[in-house]
């Protein structure tokens, strides 16, 4: 077997942040092309994975129109997106999990079949994508999958008062898959990104 199955992956989509950059809206819920931005990123992960969920923190019933499931994080006080991710693997049913942001709408779509062949080929418990940005190689954290059974380790973590991605998943065997399209990784924080975006077509 060179791959995951597809049946054996939640997808994710981190929509519970402050949206403190962008003036602190609902950053998942702002417009982009006639839709909210979660609800981009949630319809070109869903083709990818077996099922999928939301983690937000405000405006719950909005998130729930989407027809998936919506957690909001387990930890108090706006931990980030390890809270968010400690909430998928706390509720994913299968044993892989991804994750994507919900203001990356373009994000690839082989993002999960490239990152599930990479882990199986290289025995990895976490495989995030990366970017090439000013020649240097750049981890994109919150693109992730990882295997569910890593969630006792990260509730452990949090409990060290510790927020950075990085520094837990390098607890784990970890790889960083390249991805050529620096582009479909482009994230609106503020909203004056948010308006760039609106520019791109992809």
């Amino acid at each position: 077997m060179n791959t995951i199955a597809r049946e054996d992956i939640t997808g994710l989509v981190l929509a519970g942040g402050r949206g403190s950059r962008m003036g602190g809206v609902d950053k998942g819920l702002q417009n982009h092309r006639g839709m909210p931005l979660a609800l981009h990123a949630l319809l070109r992960l869903q083709p990818q994975v077996g099922t999928s969920m939301v983690s937000a923190n405000r405006n719950l019933s909005a998130y729930e129109a989407m027809g998936v499931p919506v957690w909001p994080d387990s930890v108090e006080g706006y931990a980030g997106p390890l809270a968010g991710l400690l909430t998928g693997l706390e509720h994913a049913e299968t044993p892989w999990l991804v994750t994507v942001p919900c203001d990356t709408p373009d994000f690839p779509t082989d993002l999960v079949e490239r990152l599930a062949a990479a882990a199986v080929a290289q025995d990895a418990e976490i495989a995030m994508a990366a970017t090439l940005e000013d020649g240097r190689l750049r981890a994109q954290p919150v693109f992730c999958l990882l295997r569910t059974e890593l969630v006792e380790s990260l509730v452990a973590f949090l409990h060290t008062g510790e927020r950075k991605f990085g520094l837990w998943a390098d607890r784990h065997r970890k790889i960083e898959l390249p991805f050529d399209d620096t582009a479909a990784f482009f994230n609106a924080n503020t909203l004056q990104e948010l308006q760039q975006l609106q520019q791109l077509l992809r």
